[in-house]
């Protein structure tokens, strides 16, 4: 990260003793102190607007918009121009070096970004992947600012309509608890199924990709269904 220009890092539950231990690198102590620990993903990423997961698809069919990293690294420089850069605050994250990002790792990204490797070996080590997504995305246009890794999806508008903003991950997430709740009212899904649904409801709202008056709308007509529920069963 200091050798590319980047100092926004955050670790989410790291293994304690491993992490305490991390106490310097090359050129780059301050990076560690300044960085911040999260016990989960979803708290990690609550203030951003586009998540971009990374990783490789031999094991994994994911249905979030696949990105190549030059394509993604382009995006990214365009969506942190300095007209855009005020309004996206975006985040670029990587699994464990043992088995990279899980399904539900990947519910919480807009996209997914792969690295071009041989067929071969399609997996790479953690500090490699790094190193490559980062000098992709500073290699050309790089204006020496210190920004978060990013980016994002031919598929998804980073830009939206003048007067909106793209919601940010924990707005999301805030949808999605209000309409498993609503769908728990409904009695749609059994109980035992709830996490899974739960996981596929953010990738599609992820998906979609709602600006915040599509949120304001959904938000406002799933709260209506979940009061109508509430008052034919007392709740209210």
């Amino acid at each position: 990260m200091a050798n590319f220009g980047f100092r926004r890092l955050s670790i989410v539950a790291p293994f304690a003793v491993n992490w305490m231990e991390a106490k310097s690198a090359v050129g780059a102590p301050d990076l560690l102190r300044e960085a911040k620990v999260f016990e989960t993903l979803a708290d990690a990423v609550r203030s951003c607007n586009l998540v971009v997961g990374t990783g490789s698809l031999d094991r994994r069919k994911p249905e979030q918009a696949i990105l190549g990293l030059p394509e993604a690294a382009a995006q990214v420089r365009h969506a942190l121009s300095a007209e855009r850069i005020d309004r996206n605050r975006i985040a670029l994250v990587f699994g464990s070096e043992k088995h990279g990002l899980t399904s539900d790792d990947l519910s919480w990204c807009h996209a997914l970004i792969v690295i071009d490797t041989s067929e071969a070996q399609p997996s790479m080590n953690l500090g490699q992947a790094v190193a490559v997504c980062l000098y992709e995305l500073s290699r050309t246009n790089f204006d020496g600012q210190a920004h978060s890794g990013l980016g994002t999806s031919p598929v998804l508008e980073i830009d939206p309509k003048e007067g909106h903003q793209n919601p940010t991950s924990g707005q999301l997430d805030r949808l999605a608890e209000l309409i498993e709740e609503t769908m728990a009212a409904a009695n749609y899904t059994t109980r035992g199924m709830r996490s899974a649904n739960g996981e596929a409801m953010r990738v599609l709202l992820r998906r979609l990709m709602p600006n915040d008056a599509d949120l304001r709308r959904m938000m406002g007509l799933f709260r209506r269904i979940l009061w109508q529920f509430d008052k034919k069963t007392g709740k209210n």
